[in-house]
């Protein structure tokens, strides 16, 4: 019996690896339901870092190939196959941190080293990931299939038929990243009976080098002809058969060092064999226990189904109408990857003891404040509630709230500490479900305890709060000096909610040491050293890193000047006073965009294209990012302009696509250019909210009137309260602006430095 195939009309399939950016799709009557507009495999080429294989919304587990040359993903789509593994992260740079327990079918005589194999096809949906290897020449292909639940993996693998074939596991396994992985201290595995094996791998190094130990339990569905354990280095392979335990595989002086397990099968009459395979942080008999409750039996198509489901539901938050099929494929892409991390690991706190959800791998709070998180506040308000919750009770249980984690341990930060952005988010928005007063102990502790540890936890607080900007001996000065200024006015605003008017006013008046780094004449963000002195012959347009310094001691962190000038996310008034007006800070931000300087690679200057709204200019707006979503977002493997940054740089299409766009952290949405005819988001309470903009396209990128619930609007932007009540925003759009909202309103409740 054949591996299933995807039984819905319309899905991706990539014909040739070496082919994987053709997408080919046949015609339709109609236009594809959100499932069916799903490309799994968009920016999982040139350095987009998707995973492109199975798993469910934030699930742990993500059943995907590891290649010879992936990225911090595992996957590349051109080289062979080194097997499937069952925890990656998904959209992230830097070094590799997971690839665990990876598993590798092949046929005749059983040796793990070295073992790859080439792909003829592959092709995947949201929940499920298909291929067809090649095991060797005149041979007939393996077929591989995948589907998850939260906790565990199905593999089921399609043998040809005759002689024997075998399932190759690698306790040891991680994505290796050219040794900048991590790598195995010990591992263990054991039979418990001819079906069922369990065991544990540890491991330092990768990403965030913190040690970190997982566990696993394993069963096949049917009994192997022979299996026992393995043991692996760069000179000799050594086969246990039978139950006998194994305990080996410390990497740390020679990356070789495997240990792992091999079940041979009779394929002559049954050519299909499925393992299934659950991850525990916690124990291996809490690994036993998920695989009892999580995936109890063998129906690959049930488990496949319930994924669906899962997937059916986030994707049908947002409904599009109308647009281009490529637009259409990108949107629901993007939305379908803004649900991948940070990863619900709820039940698998190994770390301490806490009844609150838990969640880990939120990598890169720097980057998701911005768009990610406040499109689940508005579209998934119960898992941002969760994850609030479980941030603020790593604060209570660590000391501090964290702005990147992974596997039980912090991560480098890369600028201020973000997550006090989350917390604002979601109090001034009134998202409820956690409690107040902890969120604002956690983050007024970001903003007044200097960090003993300021590139993991906190901030480093000594001579930003004496000179009022972080100098030249910090590293990282400039583009910390604006990040702080923001994170202040995040405490700023939370203060003001709860009624500490006397820590809203401190952290209000701090919020404004962004401006003790501006540079009148220059008309830019400048470094200067604690002596007051500016950084000699500064270009505002010099992209960091350069070879000067390390990566990580550049004034701006990869960036330049120009770039990070725009993010004054709460001072945008006050930006536009010292450019020198409303026409000056037109020109200003036309000089970024025209002369190369703005980096949609990368997420500084996300909020820019948005910036000329504050000047009275929303064509210009309209005119950014229509050119943005065009250029930089395609609905291919090689689809995305740089790391998706665990959903950021999806989330951010998905917003500009919609025709709305958060200022994260202020209860309010600019009102960009809407690419479809109408949207309508689902909310809570059974409310929803329509944008109806029939005229779209894109000879009609200009907003030239707009209604609210019938009534005319003449501001680019709405309330978080407008939208999440429910109503209906109709726009009018036409081929050349007109006066609409040429005027900056200030929204109601927007707090911002005085001066």
């Amino acid at each position: 019996m054949a591996a299933e195939r995807p039984r819905q009309r319309f899905g991706w399939r990539l014909c040739t690896a070496a082919a994987s950016t053709l997408l080919l799709a046949p015609a339709m009557s109609e236009p594809p339901s959100p499932m069916q507009s799903v490309n799994v495999f968009v920016g999982s080429d040139k350095g987009g870092n998707t995973v492109p294989g199975a798993g469910i919304p934030f699930g742990f587990v993500n059943l995907s190939p590891d290649t010879t040359n992936g990225a911090t993903s595992g996957y590349d789509p051109r080289s062979p196959v080194t097997g499937y593994s069952f925890t990656h992260e998904s959209g992230t740079g830097g070094n590799s941190k997971y690839g665990n327990f990876r598993v590798l079918p092949t046929v005749g005589p059983l040796d793990p080293r070295g073992a790859a194999l080439a792909r003829i096809a592959e092709d995947g949906a949201p929940g499920f990931y298909h291929a067809l290897l090649k095991p060797s020449v005149g041979q007939e292909p393996i077929d591989v299939a995948a589907t998850t639940t939260r906790r565990v993996g199905l593999l089921r693998v399609t043998f040809p038929r005759g002689g024997d074939s075998n399932l190759i596991l690698d306790v040891t396994s991680a994505i290796e990243l050219m040794g900048q992985g991590p790598k195995a201290t010990e591992a263990h595995v054991a039979w418990s009976d001819a079906r069922s094996l369990a065991g544990s791998a540890s491991f330092v190094g990768g990403w965030n080098p913190a040690p970190m130990t997982l566990y696993f339990a394993a069963m096949f569905d049917r009994q192997p002809t022979m299996a026992g354990t393995w043991r692996a280095d760069r000179t000799s392979l050594q086969r246990h058969p039978g139950p006998e335990a194994a305990s080996g595989g410390d990497q740390r002086n020679d990356p070789e060092q495997r240990l792992g397990a091999y079940a041979t099968f009779d394929t002559s009459t049954t050519n299909v064999v499925q393992i299934k395979l659950a991850v525990s942080f916690v124990s291996v008999e809490q690994a036993r226990r998920t695989l009892d409750t999580e995936l109890p039996g063998w129906d690959f198509a049930a488990v496949r189904s319930a994924a669906e489901d899962q997937w059916r539901d986030v994707l049908e938050r947002i409904e599009v109408e109308g647009g281009t099929p490529e637009q259409r494929q990108n949107f629901y892409s993007a939305l379908y990857r803004s649900h991948t991390m940070p990863h619900d690991l709820s039940g698998e706190n190994a770390w301490w003891s806490s009844p609150a959800p838990h969640y880990e791998d939120f990598y890169t709070i720097w980057d998701t404040f911005r768009t990610l998180h406040p499109l689940l506040t508005l579209i998934e308000p119960d898992r941002q509630r969760a994850i609030i919750r479980s941030l603020l009770d790593t604060y209570q249980h660590t000391g501090w709230l964290p702005d990147a984690r992974i596997a039980g341990a912090n991560g480098t930060t890369q600028g201020g500490s973000n997550g006090d952005v989350l917390i604002a988010d979601a109090v001034v928005k009134g998202l409820g479900g956690f409690d107040p007063a902890l969120a604002f102990e956690a983050i007024r502790k970001d903003g007044e305890v200097d960090s003993p540890d300021p590139l993991n936890v906190g901030r480093a607080l000594k001579d930003y709060v004496a000179l009022g900007y972080m100098p030249l001996s910090e590293t990282r000065s400039a583009s910390r000096t604006l990040e702080y200024a923001y994170d202040d006015f995040a405490i700023a605003e939370v203060g003001r909610a709860l009624g500490r008017t006397g820590d809203a006013r401190h952290f209000l008046k701090r919020s404004a040491n962004w401006r003790n780094l501006w540079d009148a004449k220059l008309g830019c963000i400048r470094p200067r050293y604690g002596d007051g002195a500016w950084l000699a012959d500064f270009d505002c347009t010099h992209a960091y890193p350069d070879n000067r310094t390390a990566w990580w001691d550049a004034p701006f962190y990869e960036g330049s000047s120009a770039q990070y000038s725009t993010f004054v996310p709460h001072d945008v008034g006050g930006l536009i006073a010292r450019v020198g007006g409303n026409a000056a800070f037109t020109s200003w931000l036309d000089r970024l965009f025209d002369g190369g300087g703005y980096d949609h690679s990368n997420e500084p200057d996300f909020l820019a294209p948005y910036l000329y709204i504050h000047a009275g200019r929303p064509d210009r707006t309209a005119e950014r990012v229509r050119a943005i979503l065009t250029r930089d977002y395609r609905p291919t493997a090689d689809g995305l302009p740089g790391n998706d940054d665990a959903g950021a740089m999806s989330s951010w299409y998905v917003w500009s696509a919609i025709g709305l766009f958060p200022n994260a952290g202020q209860p309010f949405y600019y009102i960009g250019s809407p690419v479809f005819s109408r949207v309508t988001i689902r909310l809570e309470h059974g409310r929803t909210f329509r944008i109806e903009a029939p005229a779209a396209s894109a000879a009609h990128p200009y907003i030239v009137a707009a209604r609210l619930n019938g009534r005319p609007i003449d501001r680019a932007w709405l309330t978080h309260d407008e939208i999440a009540g429910g109503g209906v925003l109709q726009l009018d759009m036409a081929d050349r602006p007109a006066m609409w909202a040429t005027h900056f309103e200030t929204p109601p409740n927007r707090y911002a430095p005085a001066g």
